[in-house]
């Protein structure tokens, strides 16, 4: 990284339910998905893998994980990198969302607090809803907060989580 240009640190969080020619099954593509975010960015923390269903048509489960990387690149620029990396593991657009998929990343907070252009917005617009993408990033950063809400990802994943009575 150049000197002169601030690092940011992004949390990215990486899934995969299909199945790759050369990496092999979905634990193993997030595996080398991880190594591939390393050609783009400095990779300070990974997640263990998680197992989680899927949403929407998907049929196939979902091996899920979180990564802290530093880079100089701003939000967008990432985001590019990030496609760059999916369209390199045969990830290819079809406009169905959720559907299955060899890896999908996705940009879910940065050391710069909110963003939002046309293309992307952060913190991501989900996250704060998906068990599967804040016990991974927990496990990393569990004190990061959310730029909206001020709660950390350890509050924002215990409240989706707790034991609720049964009406």
């Amino acid at each position: 990284m150049r000197g002169h240009l601030t690092a940011h640190r992004y949390l990215i969080a990486l899934g995969s339910n299909m199945r790759h020619a050369r990496h092999g099954g979905p634990r193993e593509v997030l595996r080398a998905a991880v190594g591939a975010l390393a050609d783009v960015a400095r990779v300070e923390a990974v997640s263990p893998i998680v197992s989680s269903a899927p949403l929407g048509p998907s049929r196939r489960r979902y091996a899920n994980a979180a990564a802290i990387v530093s880079t100089n690149l701003a939000p967008e620029d990432l985001l590019d990198a990030l496609h760059r990396i999916e369209h390199a593991f045969g990830r290819r657009c079809s406009g169905q969302d959720w559907r299955a998929r060899v890896l999908d990343l996705d940009i879910v907070l940065w050391s710069g607090g909110a963003w939002a252009s046309r293309r992307l917005v952060v913190p991501h617009s989900e996250f704060r809803t998906r068990a599967f993408v804040l016990a991974p990033a927990r496990a990393i950063a569990a004190d990061w907060g959310d730029p909206v809400t001020g709660q950390t990802i350890r509050h924002l994943h215990a409240r989706l989580t707790r034991a609720r009575a049964l009406p």
